[in-house]
């Protein structure tokens, strides 16, 4: 198999993280969960990875990203850091879903992967998936949905362990809690990270089902608060 160096980014949420892998292997990865803005840190993230592990931008042989759901600011922030890397560079992209790239440091964890992200108002952005034998079965698209409605479909799954996983595991894993069949990922898990972005992306890179730093397009699963609220105005000046 090609050796092949891949860089992902991933700052779908609060926290930030870059990793460089090669053929399954994570070389670098590199986690902050601090207030700055994305803007401020991730392209030094990238810099000290690189540094770190002693290769340059031109070692590099594709950027995977996170392409949402999540932030709005900090999928924007990201997906334009990959653009301009592979535009100066001419590489390829892959994006990802952040909810699928979640799930992969369960992949060893047989059970129900529940990855939540916080949406505001008892809402998350959800996927779940099956884990068994190595293998990550997706069960449903990414959606958006109410966490009481996430709570009776988990009802459903009595009989397989339920690990939920993302920056909204703290609001919603108190409306599982009582399920005996549940647990909630540890602190090193908890969090969106580059290193299941990058392991996820791999196989994308290795058969060429890539796009263009042009085609790298944010996935959003509604419109912006401002634009959401804008939309209610209009709405309530025409009825």
């Amino acid at each position: 198999m090609k050796l092949l160096k891949i860089l992902a980014i991933e700052c779908s949420a609060g926290p930030a993280s870059v990793a460089i892998t090669e053929n399954g292997r994570i070389l670098g990865n590199s986690f902050v969960n601090i207030k700055l803005t994305h803007s401020q840190t991730l392209m030094p993230m990238i810099e000290n990875l690189l540094s770190s592990c002693l290769l340059g931008i031109e070692d590099i042989k594709g950027v995977a990203v996170s392409a949402g759901p999540g932030s709005f600011t900090g999928i924007r922030i990201g997906i334009s850091a990959v653009k301009g890397l592979c535009i100066a560079k001419n590489l390829p992209c892959v994006a990802v879903s952040t909810l699928e790239a979640m799930a992969v440091p369960f992949r060893n964890s047989d059970g129900i992967v529940c990855a939540v992200m916080d949406a505001r108002c008892n809402q998350v952005y959800n996927a779940l998936f099956r884990v068994k034998g190595g293998e990550i079965e997706r069960l449903c698209e990414d959606r958006a949905l109410m966490c009481e409605e996430l709570k009776q479909e988990l009802s459903n799954y009595g009989g397989e362990r339920i690990i939920v996983c993302g920056d909204g595991s703290d609001l919603f894993y108190p409306y599982i809690e009582e399920f005996e069949n549940s647990s909630k990922a540890n602190e090193q898990n908890k969090y969106q990270n580059a290193a299941g972005v990058a392991l996820l992306a791999e196989k994308s890179f290795i058969s060429g089902n890539t796009i263009s730093a042009g085609e790298l397009l944010p996935v959003y699963l509604r419109l912006p608060q401002a634009e959401r609220e804008l939309k209610a105005k209009q709405e309530k000046a025409n009825a």
